[in-house]
């Protein structure tokens, strides 16, 4: 198996390494988020009162940095199935010994190594721009990590499930679909901020608990375990039914025989 998974990461990995635009964008998004939200904590530092403005800035640079994870871990995972279907080899995949479990896991891999070289990026960005060092969250950083690299997957595992079944035409999902949690997950306000009846809605987001526990350490609360407990229980039911409503769009594609337009 892991054998079939590493020709899927090193088959993405050929990829960037022959094409300097993929590999620009690998960075240009987090770099321009970083910079924009930077200036904002920047001003934020020059409220009235400067101690409240620089806890504000920092937890928004921080939320941003965390939030850039989530999104490029299900971005990267939609974009490996995209990089077959643009280059009409979906079909070649499949009919290869491959799994689907195999090429999912294979793209989570080789989205691991992505998100890992954006982020540092940022974070670095942040530290020599304004300041900011994302690892004073501590060791509560790589749990707020894995949480958000497990909510990603999961988002990106039915993306593929979607453009799978309605083809290119849904392509614009491996952009959208995370940013349609980003409204309801607190990145960068508090759940209370929310009107009562998105509050239940947000309290039923991974990102959100992982958010609030962000916003909780780095006003020196430290981490609140209700808030990682409820984000590692939801993702677990988040990734069963991502992987179980995948399992059974690649069934339906493959009895109704459209699994064929993609080697067209």
């Amino acid at each position: 198996m892991w054998t079939r998974v590493g020709a899927i990461v090193l088959r993405q990995g050929l990829l960037y390494r022959r094409s300097g635009p993929r590999l620009a964008e690998m960075f240009y998004w987090p770099v321009i988020d970083v910079l924009v939200w930077s200036f904002l904590s920047l001003y934020l530092r020059r409220l009235e009162n400067p101690g409240a403005g620089v806890r504000a800035g920092a937890a928004i640079v921080g939320a941003l940095i965390l939030w850039d994870i989530l999104f490029r871990s299900q971005q990267s995972v939609a974009m490996a199935f995209l990089e077959d279907v643009w280059s009409r080899n979906l079909l070649n995949v499949f009919a290869s010994p491959i799994r689907p479990a195999e090429y999912v896991v294979g793209g989570i891999v080789a989205g691991i190594i992505k998100v890992t070289g954006a982020a540092a990026v940022a974070a670095l960005i942040a530290w020599g721009l304004i300041g900011f060092n994302i690892l004073s969250i501590g060791l509560h950083l790589f749990v707020f990590v894995a949480n958000l690299l497990v909510m990603g997957w999961a988002i990106g595992i039915v993306t593929m499930a979607l453009i799978l079944y309605f083809g290119e035409g849904a392509e614009v999902l491996a952009w959208a679909l995370s940013f349609a949690f980003q409204p309801l997950s607190a990145v960068f306000y508090p759940v209370s901020v929310l009107p009562q009846p998105f509050r239940a809605i947000a309290h039923g987001i991974p990102a959100s608990h992982v958010f609030e526990g962000m916003r909780s350490v780095l006003a020196g609360r430290g981490l609140p375990l209700d808030e990682l407990a409820w984000a590692v229980g939801l993702n677990v039911v988040y990734v069963l039914a991502a992987t179980l409503f995948f399992a059974w769009m690649f069934d339906l594609v493959r009895t109704k025989g459209l699994l064929t337009k993609f080697g067209e």
